[in-house]
């Protein structure tokens, strides 16, 4: 016995099946879903800007190598070891920008998934609120991971710019 499509509107008497996969849902479940959603969203909103900045230092010590890969001298020249010292610098915060935006990125991608998920398990009444929180665990655990990176890489590049004293016009230090 196949399933009929009831007429417009039902009858109660006709034994007809509504062929409505969503169920009803009250509009003060979406209001609540719509509330819930909004840190999440705003947390994926300080991931963009934090994600911009390190985009900008990507950017910085990319141009910053290219520039110092132009002006490459040879082995026997003064500034060659000085240039190596700098590039081999340059590729390590180059790789840990890299990193710390990739984390990011996926801590973003993954709240976004969770924001759906919340959206579609109120509207087809699904229960998996464990892994939605699971995969938003693990989207902060990302987040941590990329921010480590990003404060490596901040370090590494402050650690390597040491300004000679005499550009300070210091006359002793104390």
């Amino acid at each position: 016995m196949g399933l009929r499509p009831c007429a417009h509107p039902p009858d109660p008497a006709n034994t007809c099946t509504i062929m409505n996969p969503l169920p009803v849902i009250a509009v003060s479940q979406m209001a609540h879903t719509l509330q819930s959603a909004l840190p999440p969203v705003f947390l994926i909103a300080g991931i963009a800007g934090l994600l911009n900045v390190m985009t900008g230092r990507l950017g910085r010590a990319v141009d910053r190598a290219r520039r110092l890969a132009s002006e490459f001298t040879p082995a026997d020249h003064p500034d060659h070891a000085r240039q190596v010292w700098e590039l081999r610098i340059l590729d390590r915060r180059i790789m840990l920008a890299n990193v710390a935006i990739q984390m990011c990125a996926a801590s973003a991608a993954l709240i976004c998934a969770v924001v759906a998920g919340m959206f579609v398990a109120t509207l087809a009444k699904l229960g998996f609120a464990r892994t939605m929180a699971v995969a938003f665990i693990v989207a902060m655990l990302l987040l941590i991971l990329g921010l480590a990176l990003f404060i490596i890489e901040v370090r590494t590049a402050a650690a390597a710019l040491r300004v000679e004293d005499e550009y300070l016009e210091r006359r002793g230090r104390r």
